[in-house]
């Protein structure tokens, strides 16, 4: 409160209009969070049919923000699917700031691109093309977006081979093999680790995405739009 010009920091009563008993459901929901409590099984203590009904009741705290980038973070992988976990080490300190500094969001994972970084994604030669670019890096949480991304580029080519146009304005068009097998290789090179996790890993990453996503701020450069689910990390049950 102000008092005589001057903002100043003072014990007044609580204002008890603003207590009323469903508001403990949110206090309930914060508190199971805050300890780590999985989504799924917070949902059925609240009885809710749907995960993003149990979302709307708590916060995510920064420090299960900064676990779960952390996590993420581990499995990230340049453009040709390798392994940059020394590089991402650095960036961590970054990326808990929304990676300010040293690299930028763009729709399938960061750039680091220094003018482009600077630029805030806004100055990219090869936009739309982050699969091809050296300083383009993705990781777990990007997987939905990278699936997304390889069936948009399949529908384009099969639009583009039955629609009426010029040759030359089709070639430029068309999405080419280089570009869909980059992607493919990609998301074939995350779903192996995941893969190689235990049951309990691969749980905790799928809880670190689900954190890691709902705080990313939604990037758009005039491509298609898209929206793909949270990914189900959890290992295919053989058929019957």
């Amino acid at each position: 409160m102000e008092r005589d010009g001057q903002r100043v920091m003072e014990m007044v009563p609580f204002d008890k209009s603003k207590i009323f008993p469903y508001a403990y459901r949110h206090s309930y929901a914060q508190r199971h969070a805050d300890k780590g409590v999985p989504i799924d099984v917070l949902s059925k203590l609240m009885d809710h049919r749907q995960l993003g009904t149990t979302q709307r009741y708590y916060r995510v705290g920064e420090g299960r923000r900064r676990e779960a980038v952390e996590r993420v973070t581990a499995m990230q992988f340049d453009r040709n699917g390798n392994r940059v976990w020394r590089q991402a080490q650095t960036l961590l300190d970054d990326e808990h700031t929304r990676r300010g500094l040293g690299s930028v969001q763009v729709p399938y994972g960061i750039c680091t691109e220094p003018t482009n970084v600077a630029a805030d994604g806004q100055d990219c030669p090869v936009r739309f093309r982050c699969v091809g670019c050296d300083h383009f890096r993705s990781d777990v949480s990007y997987l939905p977006d990278l699936e997304a991304y390889l069936a948009d580029l399949r529908r384009g080519r099969e639009r583009l081979v039955a629609f009426a146009a010029d040759s030359w304005a089709k070639a430029e068009a068309m999405p080419s093999d280089e570009e869909i097998n980059r992607v493919r290789r990609l998301i074939q090179r995350v779903r192996a680790d995941l893969d190689d996790l235990t049951e309990e890993e691969r749980a905790q990453v799928q809880e670190a995405v689900t954190v890691v996503r709902r705080s990313r701020r939604v990037v758009s450069l005039g491509m298609p739009r898209h929206a793909p689910p949270l990914p189900d990390l959890r290992p295919e049950r053989p058929s019957a």
